[in-house]
């Protein structure tokens, strides 16, 4: 019997585990390889109120949280929750209006920027509640080049010019005081080393080199030019899992934002430079036995957000002993697996699955049950558990 199965014996299938001794190898992981910098936990990685003050507690360097909604936001606050950089531009106002009674209440909010009517809601809002709201400049670091779009599509900030443009026109707004830029490197933290396809490992080994040089005169050049106007620039954030380390090194990064690190989805087994262990998945019941080296688990469709591949599948713990079927994958209501030579494997018996992605499994569950070695420890509960359900 696996430590797994002595630990979750009790339970019944579809849960959703954690394996605190590997969540604490991740985050000692991090705290080594930060070079000291601030730590910031990507909130919509963990989904989890309890687990993220748990990861908070044994962080060294830890600054704050970077938040996806403003609904979010205002949960994790009511929970007592504080320091928050909301990693998107939000535009709801109702929602708007009750961060607002929180900046006033003295909490440290920072909203997420890059364009004129993102800042002109916030201004109307703050002028309306006779406050100030601090923003955040996103920058876009991704790389165009003639045959491909390096990067995401999101901040329209991509060059010098467009960004002192911008900041020529962010000074009228009276409300507004800027306190940060943020620059995420998503062609590097975002795109993996190792792909599934080995012809692609070369030009993605070039694109990231040949983009890290870009984005590192473009980041320090737009650190520079907010210096040189605003004086309560408190911020410059950097990075996500993926990039961890290059992020960290950059001089001018103050902070380096980490969320899927501490889980270590199955995503991350295809980077060269993190050396991180399994923490979290799911677990199914085996309820078929069709044939000779097949079994059949009830559910399992738990498929990543992104563009559609095979690494947008779960992954079974053991990877080593089941193959999925090409027709049919990760199904909804069942998920059939070929089982390797050798691998015994029965009805009624439990396979342990991880997520591709981080945090996105916690909108499947209402918790997160933890386990030490082959000890069951606790139940965590997620956003979903708490009623909460924001994106």
């Amino acid at each position: 019997m696996s430590t797994f199965d002595r630990a979750f014996e009790h339970l019944e299938c579809p849960f959703a585990w954690i394996d605190l001794d590997a969540l604490d190898a991740n985050i000692d992981f991090i705290n080594q390889h930060t070079n000291g910098k601030n730590i910031r936990i990507a909130t919509k990685s963990i989904r989890s109120k309890d687990l993220l003050t748990y990861i908070a507690s044994k962080l060294q360097t830890f600054s704050g949280w970077m938040t996806f909604t403003a609904e979010e936001t205002l949960y994790l606050l009511n929970e007592g929750f504080d320091h928050f950089l909301i990693g998107y531009p939000v535009l709801e106002p109702t929602s708007t209006r009750k961060l607002v009674t929180h900046v006033k209440d003295g909490k440290d909010i920072t909203f997420m920027v890059d364009d004129v009517r993102q800042i002109q809601f916030l201004q109307d809002i703050a002028s309306e509640c006779d406050t100030s709201l601090h923003i955040c400049i996103d920058i876009n670091l991704s790389m165009k080049t003639p045959f491909i779009y390096f990067g995401t599509r999101r901040s329209s900030l991509h060059s010098l010019p467009l960004l002192t443009q911008f900041l020529s026109q962010v000074s009228r707004f009276s409300n507004i005081v800027v306190k940060g830029l943020m620059g995420y490197e998503a062609q590097i933290a975002g795109v993996i080393d190792k792909p599934l396809r080995k012809w692609q490992a070369p030009m993605i080994r070039f694109l990231k080199n040949n983009s890290k040089k870009k984005l590192a005169v473009f980041r320090k050049q737009a650190v520079n030019e907010l210096l040189s106007r605003f004086s309560a620039i408190k911020i410059v954030n950097g990075g996500g899992s993926g990039s961890l380390q290059y992020t960290a090194a950059q001089e001018e990064v103050t902070e380096v934002t980490v969320g899927s690190a501490f889980f270590a989805p199955a995503l991350f087994d295809h980077y060269h430079t993190l050396n991180l262990k399994p923490a979290a998945g799911f677990a199914l019941r085996v309820t078929r036995n069709p044939a000779p080296n097949i079994v059949v688990c009830h559910g399992g469709g738990y498929i990543a957000s992104g563009a559609i591949g095979k690494d947008k599948q779960p992954v079974p713990y053991d990877a080593q002993n089941y193959i999925f079927f090409d027709l049919e994958g990760a199904g909804e209501v069942q998920t059939p697996l070929h089982t390797q030579s050798g691998h015994q494997i029965k009805i009624g018996d439990k396979v342990y699955f991880r997520h591709a992605k981080a945090g996105e499994l916690c909108e499947r569950f209402l918790s997160l049950e933890a386990k030490r070695k082959d000890r069951y420890i606790d139940s965590f509960a997620t956003y979903r558990g708490d009623g909460k359900c924001f994106l």
